[in-house]
């Protein structure tokens, strides 16, 4: 269970880690260095599984998620809001439903280690967030008694 305040702090960070591991989506040319390292880097461990070429309409579709990936992590770094926080949990559970598919398809192993991360920051960003007992005196101020 959280404190509110250590909820912002779990977003924000959940932000930065969305903001480093996927800025390198974001041009053709950051991509293709990441592709290829991937690639070398599963090639010298010996992981079962493949990172095929990747032709133009790919590339596009990679540069897409990475633009947009890193709008919403530079949006939750200023403003950390629960809802974020929530509906950020909910996109990590899809991508890791995708990023199982695509294991399961015989995709690298790599992707494993960034669906756990993915799992890890979904299960975080949905447990509860405790209400003080000032935020609780402050709500009901503001609703005339009602919470």
């Amino acid at each position: 269970m959280w404190t509110r305040e250590q909820y912002r702090t779990l977003v924000r960070a959940s932000a930065w880690y969305d903001l480093l591991v996927t800025l390198a989506f974001v041009t053709p040319w950051s991509f293709m260095a990441l592709h290829g390292l991937m690639q070398d880097t599963a090639q010298a461990l010996h992981l079962p599984g493949s990172l095929p070429p990747f032709e133009p309409v790919h590339m596009l579709m990679a540069n897409l998620m990475g633009s947009i990936v890193c709008v919403w992590s530079l949006l939750r770094i200023v403003d950390p809001q629960q809802a974020f926080g929530r509906y950020d949990g909910l996109g990590r559970l899809l991508f890791a439903t995708w990023m199982g598919y695509a294991l399961w398809q015989g995709g690298t192993v790599l992707i494993g280690v960034f669906m756990c991360f993915e799992l890890a920051w979904c299960v975080a960003q949905w447990l509860p967030v405790r209400e003080g007992a000032r935020q609780r005196v402050q709500d009901m101020a503001a609703t005339g008694g009602a919470v």
